[in-house]
């Protein structure tokens, strides 16, 4: 069985990447367009540049798109998941100390997730893969053509 799970587990890996880079990209599309209930749920959008939240809508927009096609996974990533440390660091903790208290659950659980795929890659079923197998093909083409 386990050996069954380690063939399975960049699909596995690719899946979470595409579900949370499709939420991500929901909150962002929410707060800049009003769909999906809009900010905060009440149909309204984020005024444009307004910090930290139009900046932070935009990051999970465009954040929450590279991650879910996986391309520049690791990096869309990192960037994402530091714009949700600080949105709990800044805007949810000094509230209270714990995510349930203080409305943090989003921003807490998107950071880690978003950090784990820093660490993990973009998995199967990412465009990233698809360009590094064309260089692969490109450079092999080249060394053939050169020797």
């Amino acid at each position: 069985m386990t050996s069954r799970l380690q063939q399975s587990q960049p699909y596995a890996l690719g899946l979470f990447r595409i579900v949370v880079g499709l939420l991500f990209l929901c909150h962002g599309a929410a707060k800049l367009f009003g769909v999906l209930g809009g900010a905060n749920g009440s149909g309204a959008t984020v005024p444009a540049g307004t910090w930290p939240f139009w900046y932070a809508a935009v990051i999970e927009l465009v954040g929450g798109a590279l991650i879910l096609v996986g391309l520049g996974t690791r990096t869309a990533a990192f960037v994402s998941s530091g714009a949700m440390a600080y949105a709990y660091f800044k805007m949810h903790q000094p509230s209270a100390l714990f995510p349930l208290q203080n409305g943090g659950e989003t921003a807490a659980l998107f950071c880690w997730a978003l950090l784990l795929l820093v660490f993990t890659g973009p998995g199967a079923l990412a465009l990233d893969a698809l360009f590094r197998s064309r260089e692969q093909e490109a450079g092999r083409a080249r060394a053939t053509v050169a020797a």
